[in-house]
Formats: structure tokens, sequence, C-alpha cells
């Protein structure tokens, strides 16, 4: 008995195959398509000029209909300062036992302002710009790097409101004030970082931005803004897994080198160890990290 062998049907090209086959016959590809990291990092260059210029504009409509305007980006924070000083400094009596405790009080609530303000931007970055991100076509990470600039320019203004109180309150002049240089950068690149993934977050869940005041108020309070966390963590009944995590808090650890930078009385024996190390790590850890976490959601930004 023979057998006959039948060999099956070409199979034939579907219609989606033909279209793609086509589009790459002429260099198309597809439309909001994720670029690679090298290319991405090159368009988010080519725009850096948006991004200071975005950032600007929204710090100059901050306050635009406040009849002070600007001037609220400096009493702001002081007015927070006063407060904190009055419940923590006076009724808590946290400045006891802490030198120049206005202005520690003043350069930690400035600079826990900056990463606050930074992140409960950030958050917002997307879902509260969505006409933008929907009508022109641009690296999406330019949102939540902008409004850490932002912030940034704003911190610089009241930088000029805290060396006034330094000086006010005999704080010298000293070669430790450059190191506010590399301080402000490494905080930067921290809540730039930080302020893409909680802007991806947002993006998807915009009810996170309502969560993210709550969320800041328990970190700022286990931050050492108002209080020293040298002087608690000296106690011997405090476990030493609990001394770690408050020395390695990257918002205390920022907060830390800005005081030892500025105020004479603040040594570096009141810094945790490795401090700079520590520092630097968290700054590469959210900048790399928080870049690639919002990158690999850059085609879904606006849909939906």
């Amino acid at each position: 008995m023979s057998q006959v062998l039948h060999t099956p049907p070409p199979v034939r090209a579907t219609a989606d195959d033909d279209l793609a086959a086509l589009a790459a016959r002429h260099g198309l590809s597809v439309s909001g398509a994720r670029p690679t990291v090298p290319q991405y990092v090159r368009h988010l260059w080519a725009r850096r000029h948006f991004i200071t210029a975005f950032a600007t504009a929204k710090l100059t409509a901050q306050y635009s209909e406040a009849k002070l305007g600007q001037v609220w980006q400096v009493m702001t924070p002081l007015l927070n300062a006063a407060v904190y000083y009055f419940i923590f400094g006076v009724l808590l009596n946290t400045k006891h036992g802490v030198p120049d405790y206005i202005p520690f009080l003043v350069t930690g609530v400035f600079i826990w302002t900056f990463t606050q303000s930074s992140i409960m931007a950030g958050t917002r970055a997307i879902s509260g710009n969505l006409g933008l991100v929907r009508a022109l076509h641009f690296p999406r990470a330019a949102l939540p790097i902008s409004f850490a600039l932002q912030q940034l320019q704003q911190l610089l203004f009241s930088m000029a409101a805290l060396i006034v109180i330094l000086l006010c309150f005999g704080v010298p002049v000293a070669a430790s004030w450059l190191l506010v240089l590399p301080v402000l950068f490494l905080q930067f690149v921290f809540n730039a970082g930080v302020s893409m993934v909680m802007a991806r977050m947002g993006a998807k869940t915009p009810d996170i931005a309502q969560l993210m005041p709550f969320l800041l108020r328990t970190w700022m309070y286990v931050s050492g803004v108002m209080w020293s966390i040298d002087k608690l963590t000296k106690k011997d009944n405090l476990p030493h897994i609990v001394t770690v995590l408050l020395q390695s808090n990257p918002a205390a650890v920022y907060i830390d080198l800005m005081r030892y930078a500025l105020i004479d009385s603040f040594h570096s024996r009141q810094l945790p160890p490795h401090v700079w190390a520590t520092a630097t790590g968290w700054a590469l850890l959210a900048g790399v990290g928080g870049f690639i976490y919002f990158w690999k959601a850059e085609e879904t930004y606006g849909r939906g």
C-alpha cells in the first residue's frame, strides 16, 4: 500500500506582517515607542533649555496672584520654622543641649522643604500636565526633573535668607560653606530620582498624591528637622537597628551635611559614619534607579 506524502500548504503572511515589512522597508517606527536609554538621555539633553525655562516659568507663576509675590518663596519656610520653633523648641524643649538652635532648625526646615516639595511636585508631574503630555512629543522625564529644578531654584532664594539668619546669630563665614555646593548637587540628584519614581506611580494612580502629605510628614518627624539625631542615637537604651536607620535616612544625611557646612558649632563627630559615601550612594541609587524606573514606562504616559 503506497503512502502519499502531503506537504503542508505555505503559510501566507498576514496583513499585519505585510504592514510591518512595509514600514520597516521605508524606515518607519512605532509611534511613541520607548527609545533606548542612551537615546533617551540624548533627547533629554537636547531639551535642557526647555527644562530650565519650564522650571523658571513655574517658579515665577507660583505666587503670581499673591500681593507679596515672590517674597513668599522665603516667607513660607521661615513661617514653618517659626511654628516648629514654638512647638518643638519651646513647648517640647528639643532645643536643650543644641547649640545655635535657631540656625540648626532653620537649616533643617529649608533643606527638608526642598526634598518634600520636589517629591510632591513630582507626584503630579504627569497626572497634572496631561494636556502637555498628550499634545507634544518630548521625553517625559523632563517634567519631574524640571519640577525638582524649580524647587532647587526656590531653595536658592531661601538660602539668601538663611545666610542672613546665620550672620545675625553670630555664625561666622567659613571655608566649609563651600561644601554647600556638593551637598545641594547630591540632594538634587536624589530628589529628582525620587520625583521620577513618584511621577510614574502618580501617573497610574493619581490618588497617591492625596496620600503623600501624610507619608512625607511622617518622614519629616524621623529626619531630625526639629531635633538632634546625634543626641538621640547616643542613648544606651536605643536599639542598634533604630540607630542605623536614623543615621542612614537620606533626608537626615543631607540635612546634617548642610548643618556641618554652615554652622560652626555642628562638628564632624555629630555626623553619621561614612556620611559622604552614604549621601553619594543615596543620590546614585535614587537618581539612576528612578530614571530607569521612569523610562521603562515612557510609552504609557498620557494614554488611557
